[in-house]
């Protein structure tokens, strides 16, 4: 079930994007779509995989647009949960987390652009759904953030549900799941109201600062994140309603199921770090270890990576150059950021949340 509680937060806004903060990185990424233009990353008869490898570099689909998930500042640097996952699948395959160029990708393009070849993966708060999953050519990877929709208004509006938007307009971004869930919940309850979409995120928020509609609708930590870059973050509110469960997840294309374990494991072993207590701090130590739970999962025992095509020292590279997974959500969502957002489903398992991976043996 999913615990409305864990994004009901007060969360301390401010009204600039998060920075790109980190001390994994020496370089920033190329700017968005360098390395893409006139190529195509994915091509190769060996698939993704060996593509890559041989190009020596990760092609990632990011928003760019959503700071904590994907943001790239006016330098070019890129910050946020997505963009890190990305980091540390070319840390687990190059041994260098800066190894990757940054592709922004709106809602509408994603899907195409990840079909084409011309990302390797899509890192971009896209919502696991039976239809992508069986009928849009894509194949989705461990949930990297579990979430809701949810719909943010003017709080001088002084609306308090979603039957205060009778009438009214709601700007929403198109090729999401956004739309049919919104539209869906408005039926059910008998209130009628104009939907405002927009191909591009920044638009939406912009419509919706202009007043070209009273509210604006999408995943709650989307909300969150946007809020912050509002001209008056403070004068507006996210409603208490959460309208659907949206497990985000990163994508790759389908029938390439080397790459498709690959990215999977190395995601999964971000998530098993952390249930070992090991992180970038203490991985040194950790190396020493004499479990064999932790000689396997490090690549000090065994040949697991090997099986995935990866260097056996695949997790140890992610995790020592990136962080494990509460590392990762902790850098750009949790204390210390604009966000502040509690773990919540968010955690590993143990500590009640929904994060659990597969054993590694």
């Amino acid at each position: 079930m999913f615990k409305r509680s864990v994004l009901l937060v007060g969360v301390a806004l401010v009204a600039t994007p998060l920075a790109a903060c980190s001390q994994f990185y020496s370089q920033s990424p190329q700017p968005q779509g360098t390395a893409q233009t006139g190529s195509n990353p994915a091509a190769g008869g060996g698939g993704t995989l060996d593509a890559a490898k041989s190009r020596g570099r990760l092609a990632c689909g990011v928003s760019g647009t959503l700071p904590g998930f994907s943001y790239v500042d006016q330098a070019g640097k890129y910050s946020g949960l997505d963009v890190d996952i990305c980091r540390a699948i070319a840390a687990a395959l190059f041994d260098d987390p800066n190894a990757v160029d940054f592709r922004n990708l709106n809602a509408k393009e994603r899907f195409t652009a990840l079909q084409a070849g011309e990302v390797d993966i899509l890192s971009r708060n896209t919502t696991w759904t039976m239809s992508r999953d069986t009928s849009v050519g894509l194949e989705f990877l461990p949930v990297t953030f579990y979430d809701g929709q949810g719909v943010m208004v003017k709080k001088s509006a002084g609306t308090k549900d979603l039957k205060g938007l009778q009438g009214k307009a709601v700007c929403m971004e198109t090729g999401t799941t956004t739309e049919q869930n919104f539209a869906d919940q408005m039926r059910k309850i008998g209130v009628k109201y104009t939907p405002l979409v927009f191909e591009d995120a920044n638009a939406v928020y912009a419509a919706y600062e202009q007043g070209r509609c009273q509210a604006v609708s999408t995943d709650r930590s989307g909300l969150v994140s946007r809020r912050t870059t509002l001209k008056n973050p403070q004068d507006n509110i996210i409603l208490d309603t959460l309208l659907s469960k949206e497990p985000l997840t990163p994508a790759v294309k389908n029938g390439d199921s080397r790459w498709f374990d690959a990215v999977k494991w190395t995601i999964f072993g971000l998530i098993e770090a952390e249930e070992l207590g090991i992180n970038s701090q203490n991985i040194d130590q950790f190396a020493k270890s004499q479990d064999p739970v932790v000689k396997r999962l490090l690549g000090t025992e065994g040949n697991l990576g090997q099986g995935a095509g990866l260097p056996n020292d695949f997790v140890a590279r992610a995790v020592r150059k990136v962080g494990n997974y509460g590392e990762i959500y902790n850098r750009n969502l949790g204390p210390g950021t604009p966000f502040n957002l509690p773990r919540g489903q968010n955690d590993i398992w143990e500590k009640g949340g929904l994060h659990y991976a597969p054993p590694f043996r």
